[in-house]
């Protein structure tokens, strides 16, 4: 259970004290296993601060896959950490906002205010929880740029700037179980009727159902790394699509695709290889769009499977040895045929459970685990077939 941070708590790790205490402290394990026997040695240090002394830690470790160097010296609640943006995301996010002036209506421990600051003239930060905001003014006092950002404490249902795009991040997470409705942290529909007149950048679960919403605008589904990250609904005076998908990259500028590409493919046999898109591509509703641009046409007109002669460059793909009707007793005796040790499981549309399916296939795996292949089993029209492919890295 993560730890419930106080003002007191945020005080005395902003101030001399706790800052004297993270050094004693950084060098302790804190891990799941050695978290009692450390806390107990912090106690005899610091006494009632020692829990927030060792979630601040513990926190600080794992914001170094998303925020980098950042990290080192913020302040974090879980929750804030779980639901703030890779850095890539939201620099691309940001970018987007170039010259725009913005209100964050949800800023939390401001994280996309940091990117806001480097590309907008004038920047706001808002949240409704006191805590959140006193983490938010030290992690920007610690931040080369973003000296210049004004937080206030208010709720993001009120309006409280003239003259500002607002941008929302509204809760993703409820009873510790992900949001994947519109029924967010404050409800969208609220925040909608708090700002009339300049409808705010909504930031979503990349799982929400934003054609639910029937919004006006822009809906941009943006991946990093190969992981879906979010859905972001710009409205119409930054709209310049109405899908788009954005492909990035922690170490390249990534690509992107939208409907204004076209999407005339037709549905056929398979080719030499099968290609899943990247989540993004899926979540856009842009298969179509990305087969036109590769090459590519479909197995099914209602799978995200993709196949043709030569994959995209850049994309893990899966080249085709064998294809049958799929029965366990086949995939069986491909793994025997082949020697194969490890094998990745890939479906669409069945009910096949890869992980079940993978025990089951256990005593035909007898092969060593560098000797891999890659199932993919798929339904196409009324049948279920199976494709023994052999994945070929990006």
């Amino acid at each position: 259970m993560s730890y419930d941070f106080s003002l007191d708590d945020v005080a005395f790790l902003t101030g001399p004290a706790g800052e004297r205490a993270m050094v004693g402290a950084r060098d302790l394990p804190l891990t799941d296993a050695t978290l009692i026997a450390d806390l107990s040695r912090l106690r005899r240090d610091v006494g009632e601060r020692a829990a927030p002394v060792a979630e601040t830690i513990r926190l600080r470790r794992r914001a170094q896959l998303k925020l980098g160097d950042l990290a080192a010296d913020w302040l974090f609640t879980d929750e804030a950490l779980q639901q703030a943006s890779p850095l890539p995301v939201a620099r691309h996010r940001a970018d987007r906002l170039a010259g725009v002036p913005v209100h964050d209506v949800t800023c939390s421990i401001g994280t996309e205010l940091i990117t806001l600051a480097a590309t907008s003239p004038v920047v706001v930060g808002s949240d409704v929880d006191p805590v959140r905001l006193a983490m938010a003014r030290h992690n920007l006092d610690r931040t080369s740029g973003a000296e210049g950002v004004l937080l206030v404490r208010a709720d993001a249902r009120t309006r409280t700037t003239r003259g500002l795009l607002p941008y929302a991040d509204p809760g993703r997470r409820g009873g510790g179980r992900r949001i994947t409705t519109v029924d967010t942290l404050p409800p969208v529909a609220d925040l909608e009727a708090a700002w009339t007149g300049r409808p705010p950048v909504l930031r979503l679960p990349p799982g929400v159902d934003y054609d639910a919403l029937d919004r006006p605008g822009e809906v941009e589904v943006v991946s990093l790394d190969g992981a879906v990250r979010e859905a972001v609904l710009w409205p119409v005076e930054l709209a310049t699509v109405r899908r788009r998908a954005s492909v990035l990259t922690s170490d390249g500028p990534g690509w992107q695709i939208d409907t204004d590409e076209p999407d005339d493919v037709p549905v056929g046999p398979p080719g030499r290889w099968i290609v899943d898109p990247d989540g993004a591509v899926v979540r856009a509703h842009l298969v179509r769009h990305y087969a036109f641009r590769h090459g590519l046409w479909q197995l099914d007109s209602h799978l995200a499977y993709l196949t043709g002669n030569t994959p995209p460059p850049g994309t893990r793909a899966f080249e085709v040895l064998d294809t049958a009707p799929f029965t366990e007793r086949t995939v069986a005796g491909w793994c025997r045929r082949d020697g194969v040790g490890t094998l990745e499981i890939k479906q669409r549309g069945t009910a096949v459970v890869p992980d079940a399916l993978r025990v089951r296939l256990r005593p035909a795996l007898k092969g060593p685990t560098t000797t891999a292949a890659t199932l993919v089993v798929a339904r196409v029209g009324r049948s279920t077939q199976a494709y023994w492919c052999r994945a070929h890295a990006a």
